[in-house]
């Protein structure tokens, strides 16, 4: 994110929106920085951390970038249909979608948040974006190899039930892949290994002492928040790949699909 290094080329973006969903903090917020240094206006979105998402705002107006700060749970209908209407009368339309928000293994939620979360909440704001979204825009779907693979390759007790909700949300989007491309919409899977310092690999270590020890060891590094960010962020904007899938990380450990 340094003007020597750039992730994405500056001013590459500039007139275009992007919309990352769960971008307060962690993967989403690295992402919304690349995109805005790129000079896209960006929209944060965030469930329940309002102050943690003003101050990204503050911090990316303060660089010149065009902010929407909209809170939404994307697990409520009304909700999702309240955060576009704010993009469109903000913007006018989207050019880029980030699906990255995800979870499931937060206490306290109902049984079945992670399929409502990961599944349902994906495909209601695509189907709800797709008005908004011009010819040329991106649509992007962030998930890990875990989830991925989870066919055909085993993952812990503790994330399966994770992981098989994000595998049903990515099958659900792909379904949206004719359509989208008959619009000139391009669609990207990005699937990452366990990647250090985000909220599932903490939740995972908690209930699972090592899991992220032995998965370094076994895969030989893994990205960090801002690095995985950055392969999400040329997802948005690099020539869709023929299997709309682009796999960041080692997978050897992993069976094909």
């Amino acid at each position: 994110m340094t003007e020597k290094n750039p992730v994405l080329s500056p001013r590459s973006l500039t007139g275009k929106t992007a919309l990352v969903t769960g971008s307060s903090r962690g993967i989403g917020a690295d992402t919304v920085r690349y995109l805005a240094d790129a000079g896209a206006n960006v929209v944060i979105n965030f469930r329940n951390k309002a102050p943690r998402a003003e101050k990204l705002a503050a911090q990316l107006r303060e660089s010149g970038s065009e902010v929407l700060v909209a809170g939404a749970d994307l697990t409520v209908v009304a909700d999702i249909a309240d955060m576009l209407s704010a993009v469109e009368q903000e913007f006018g339309g989207l050019d880029i979608l980030v699906l990255n928000a995800s979870g499931g293994m937060e206490s306290g939620m109902a049984e079945d948040y992670a399929l409502a979360l990961n599944r349902d909440a994906q495909v209601n704001v695509l189907r709800a974006a797709l008005p908004l979204l011009r010819p040329g825009a991106r649509v992007v779907f962030v998930t890990s190899h875990q989830a991925h693979f989870i066919r055909t390759t085993p993952t812990m007790r503790e994330y399966e039930p994770v992981a098989r909700s994000k595998r049903a949300g990515e099958d659900a989007l792909r379904e949206f892949i004719p359509e989208l491309e008959s619009k000139g919409i391009g669609f990207v899977v990005v699937s990452g290994d366990m990647i250090e310092g985000t909220i599932t690999a903490t939740l995972l270590e908690r209930v699972n002492p090592g899991a992220i020890a032995s998965r370094r060891e076994s895969a030989g590094r893994l990205y960090n928040v801002s690095e995985f960010a950055a392969e999400v962020a040329r997802a948005a904007v690099d020539p869709v790949p023929g299997d709309n899938t682009r796999l960041v990380g080692d997978t050897s450990s992993f069976a094909g699909e």
